[in-house]
């Protein structure tokens, strides 16, 4: 471990001297200064860990040595060391970006707990998330090896999760190598649980499902929604649980969270498909029955989320809750998030306001088309950065800001996740055959039957039939479906970009998360 440089500057240095042996005696290097003058012409020259500042000294004081030195270096952390405790003065430091301060007199441990804080940090927390998650490891392995339930499976994910964040403090590549695997070790064992009991829980004669995407509103928004206060819906399209983890604090800044959750979107876990079962409180199939005009197939020309908010109205009416006030907005470009903040407070007027907000979903296609977006959102935690970026800078964040301060209940959630594909398996399929990577359906598939979930009658899966002997297949892990022709340029073109419509955690086990405002 490199020594850390320390700078003590103060007046009465000869009567620290034996302070100064006790730090060096622990391993730091320390350089007296007797002045603020000095100081800063030291640290113009030389590179410095940690300044510990008198904050009363001749000539130039401590507060503007402390300025003169943020202007050469920002970044630099200096700890102010006084005996005074007035109220100005601390909120002078503390305006003035200082890392830590201590009262005189000071005692040598005092000093060392502080630097430890300041220059250690960083590394006792990464050995400190390396060791938990060492301990953690059994416990998700046992958990995995023991027949997990749908429930099981949740806290499963939710954990990885966690240790996924974690892990971002820590440097250590080993372990960051260990969670991955396990990682995919979950996968594997999750898809042939889905595998087992998927077409059980799309029966409704099922006495045990979990809420899926069809069930949603009906479970987890609807018993919420109170006369006189505002309720909320927004929908953030294909936001995974880890990119919900990361804005969560964002959240946390202007509302209280009551309930954080996670459900089971359907199969294919794609747009189309998913939301438009969150709306219309109905599988797929049942979609196309009850509304042949408005449901189109992959293959079938025209927009494929374009009746939304009809499916809403129609399950109110199911439920005998026609009788509420709702709105329902899709933000789909810039000036309809500009709309979202000019109108959002005539919203208050109504029970129910449904907000689906296209980003993340743009994200993810644009980086699989776009360069620029492959460096931004090279990997899971890059991905997240953007997502926080985003959302932190986002009309959505600016209009809940807005009305952060009135009595509303705000529930978020999504209607897929998305899986960063590595593994291409080849299908073949006629003409008909759907374009998606992660799930397909046509006639006349051949495809290897390890390496997908197959449906030969899609209304096991509570799919339409599109054509006379039409299978659906949806990949797993972290496989993307290629047809032979082009086979490599495919291959390379799609390998790691984030893809959704299959089977994985990351895809199916999404966030719903209910909120009120602080004031509430």
């Amino acid at each position: 471990m490199n020594t850390a440089k320390i700078v003590w500057v103060d007046d009465e240095i000869e009567s620290l001297q034996s302070q100064k042996l006790f730090l060096e005696s622990k391993g730091y290097d320390v350089t007296t200064l007797t002045n603020g003058y000095d100081a800063i012409d030291y640290i113009k020259e030389n590179i410095v860990d940690v300044v510990l500042l008198d904050e009363s000294m001749p000539g130039i004081t401590g507060l503007e040595t402390l300025a003169k030195m943020k202007e050469i270096n920002q970044q630099l952390p200096i700890v102010m060391i006084t005996k005074n405790e007035t109220e100005t003065l601390m909120e002078d430091a503390i305006g003035s970006q200082i890392t830590d301060y201590l009262l005189k007199p000071v005692n040598p441990n005092q000093v060392l707990l502080s630097l430890k804080k300041i220059i250690d940090n960083k590394r006792l927390v990464a050995e400190k998330t390396t060791t938990n998650y060492q301990q953690q490891f059994r416990d998700l392995f046992m958990a995995l090896n023991d027949n997990p339930n749908y429930t099981d499976w949740m806290d499963i994910y939710k954990k990885l999760v966690y240790w996924e964040l974690e892990m971002e403090k820590s440097d250590s590549p080993e372990m960051q190598e260990i969670l991955a695997s396990q990682k995919a070790e979950a996968n594997t064992e999750f898809f042939k649980f889905v595998s087992r009991n998927y077409a059980k829980w799309v029966n409704p004669k099922s006495p045990d499902a979990p809420i899926m995407s069809h069930n949603l509103l009906q479970y987890k928004v609807l018993p919420h929604v109170e006369t006189g206060i505002p309720t909320f819906f927004i929908l953030i399209d294909n936001l995974r649980y880890d990119q919900w983890k990361t804005i969560q604090p964002i959240f946390a800044e202007s509302f209280r969270i009551l309930e954080e959750e996670t459900f089971y979107s359907i199969l294919p876990t794609a747009t189309q498909y998913s939301r438009n079962a969150i709306f219309s409180g109905l599988m797929p199939i049942e979609i196309e029955k009850q509304f042949p005009i408005q449901w189109k197939n992959d293959e079938e020309e025209g927009g494929k989320n374009l009746f939304e908010e009809h499916f809403f109205r129609a399950q109110l009416k199911r439920l005998k809750k026609d009788d509420l006030k709702i709105s329902y907005t899709k933000v789909l470009h810039h000036h309809d998030g500009q709309h979202l903040v000019n109108n959002i407070h005539n919203m208050l007027g109504n029970d129910l306001n449904i907000i689906v907000y296209n980003f993340v979903d743009m994200l993810s296609h644009a980086r699989t088309e776009m360069e620029v977006l492959k460096e931004l959102a090279g990997d899971e935690k890059s991905y997240r950065s953007v997502t926080k970026s985003w959302f932190e800078h986002s009309a959505l964040h600016q209009a809940l800001k807005k009305i952060a301060d009135k009595k509303i209940n705000l529930i978020v959630a999504t209607d897929h996740g998305t899986v960063r594909v590595k593994s291409p398996y080849k299908v073949i399929g006629d003409k008909q055959t759907t374009t998606n990577l992660r799930y397909k359906h046509g006639r006349n598939l051949n495809y290897e039957a390890k390496e997908v979930l197959a449906f030969k009658d899609p209304r096991e899966a509570g799919l339409p039939v599109p054509n006379v002997n039409s299978a659906f297949i949806f990949a797993k892990e972290d496989g993307f479906l290629c047809y032979p022709n082009n086979y490599n340029h495919y291959v390379n073109y799609y390998r790691n970009t984030f893809q959704h419509g299959g089977v994985s955690l990351e895809e199916m086990i999404i966030p719903v998360i209910r909120m009120v405002s602080k004031n509430s």
